[in-house]
C-alpha cells in the first residue's frame, strides 16, 4: 500500500448540467462557468500536492483535470473506469420526462444503489470499477492522487471506501459542479479510508 490520500473532484459545469438534463455516458462539454470553475479551484486542491492527477475519458471530466495538469505541472492518466454511471434509456433527458416516461422508478432508483436505470448499471457497479482505480493505485508509488470524475461515482465510491452499508449509500449528498471529497488514511497504521471532507470547494 502506497497510497495515504484521495480527492475525489467533480468536473465543471457542462451544458447539460445548465439545461437540467441527465448526462451519463453521454460526452457533453463544458460551458464558460465551468472552466472557470476549473481554474479557480486549482490553488485549493495544489495544497494536497498530489503526485498524480487520474481523469474519467469523458470530455468533461478530461478537461477539468487537464486545467489543473497544465496549471500544476501534475501528470494526468486517463482512465474510463472512471466513468460516470451509464443511465441508459434516461441519458440526455430531464428528470421531468424520466418521471414521466417511468413513473416513480426515479425516486426508487435515487435511494437504492442496485438498481439500474432501462439499460443502464447500478451505482455498486459503477463503485466496483471506480475501486479497481484505487487499488491499482495502491500497487504504485504515489501517496496522494486526485481523481476527477462525476457526481454518481463519487458519491458511490465514497460508499464503497468507507464500507458502508449498500442501503445507507443514499444518505451521502450529491456534489456539486467542481467540489472535492477528501479521503485518508492513518499515516502510523491501517488500511481502512477516513472521510475528510465532502462536497467541499469554492464558493461565491
Amino acid at each position: 500500500m502506497s497510497l495515504r490520500t484521495l480527492v475525489l473532484w467533480r468536473h465543471g459545469e457542462t451544458d447539460y448540467n445548465a439545461s437540467g438534463r441527465m448526462q451519463g455516458h453521454l460526452d457533453s462539454y463544458l460551458t464558460d462557468v465551468g472552466w472557470n470553475q476549473a481554474r479557480f479551484a486549482v490553488p485549493a486542491l495544489a495544497r494536497f500536492s498530489p503526485d498524480l492527477i487520474v481523469a474519467s475519458d469523458l470530455r468533461r471530466a478530461t478537461d477539468t483535470a487537464t486545467v489543473f495538469s497544465e496549471a500544476m505541472g501534475v501528470p494526468l492518466r486517463i482512465d474510463k473506469r472512471l466513468r460516470e454511471t451509464n443511465l441508459g434509456a434516461w441519458q440526455g433527458k430531464t428528470s421531468a420526462e424520466v418521471d414521466e416516461g417511468w413513473p416513480g422508478m426515479r425516486a426508487q432508483w435515487q435511494v437504492d444503489a442496485t438498481l439500474a436505470p432501462p439499460a443502464g448499471e447500478t451505482r455498486v457497479e459503477v463503485a466496483a470499477r471506480a475501486a479497481e482505480v484505487v487499488a491499482d493505485l495502491d500497487t504504485g508509488t504515489e501517496e496522494t492522487a486526485v481523481l476527477c470524475a462525476h457526481g454518481g461515482l463519487i458519491t458511490a465510491l465514497t460508499g464503497r471506501l468507507l464500507d458502508l452499508p449498500v442501503t445507507n449509500w443514499s444518505q451521502l449528498g450529491g456534489i456539486s459542479n467542481c467540489h472535492w471529497t477528501v479521503l485518508a488514511r492513518r499515516q502510523s497504521s491501517g488500511l481502512n479510508w477516513r472521510l475528510i471532507a465532502y462536497n467541499a470547494g469554492i464558493t461565491g
